[in-house]
């Protein structure tokens, strides 16, 4: 083949790339052994398995792999977000479930199993605003949202009927078919994508493609644990001092 890419090549990298996945990321998640650098300097064969596990996972047209299409994507529909199951109580009345962060790991592949929602915790809040609409609980898990919320607090989040009411200035649950994730999401125009942003800017933002969301859900509330007495008066108090000591110790 000499030094020439070919075009399937050039786009397979260009998909990979746009996705932000490494080499050893995109391979495991198309079923490849180790890495995408043999197909990538065209040792091998972009196989037909992987042109499926490219239209089935990221909808893209083989046609416009090989050439033969300027339209990279078959389809670029609103996919559904909504709430795959929704329980209630014994007076039929809705429950809120709470997803705490081991059973979040399980969430994506059972989120069609009725049954499995039974094993999670569930009330009612009598409060007006958690009315006429579906709720869900999710406990936060890791730093990157920092510092609105810190690990291990609880959100309390609305079902989405669509992504296209989707604002920039909230916070979302994304559950995709292997994580659920706490993010602020905006919509990248002419693209069957989203970027994902963490509030601690030590997280870079990522892409994830549209399809790949099955539920949404909108940050309304949260739960807190060890309040205390602490002013943004004493807060700054303490910061001068700490400068004060650092000073010191620098003399």
């Amino acid at each position: 083949m000499g030094n020439e890419t070919t075009i399937e090549v050039k786009r397979f990298i260009e998909i990979r790339r746009s996705l932000g996945f490494t080499q050893t990321e995109f391979a495991k998640l198309l079923g490849i052994s180790n890495t995408t650098a043999d197909i990538e300097r065209g040792r091998t064969k972009l196989s037909g398995r992987v042109i499926a596990e490219l239209l089935k996972q990221f909808k893209i047209n083989p046609l416009w792999i090989f050439g033969e299409s300027n339209q990279q994507y078959l389809s670029t529909a609103t996919n559904s977000v909504i709430p795959k199951v929704i329980t209630i109580d014994a007076e039929e009345n809705e429950n809120m479930v709470l997803v705490n962060a081991k059973a979040a790991a399980g969430y994506p592949q059972n989120i069609q199993d009725v049954t499995w929602y039974k094993q999670l915790p569930a009330f009612d809040l009598p409060i007006p605003e958690f009315r006429n609409t579906t709720y869900r609980g999710f406990q936060v898990e890791g730093d990157s949202m920092l510092p609105n919320l810190y690990p291990n607090e609880w959100v309390l989040a609305k079902a989405m009927e669509s992504l296209d009411d989707v604002n920039p200035n909230k916070i979302y649950v994304i559950v995709l078919y292997d994580a659920v994730l706490v993010k602020k999401i905006e919509r990248i125009p002419s693209s069957n994508y989203v970027s994902l942003i963490s509030l601690n800017e030590t997280y870079p933002p990522y892409q994830v493609a549209v399809d790949q969301i099955q539920e949404l859900w909108q940050v309304n509330s949260k739960i807190t644990f060890g309040v205390d007495a602490t002013t943004e008066k004493g807060l700054l108090k303490e910061l001068q001092e700490s400068m004060e000591e650092l000073k010191k110790r620098i003399k």
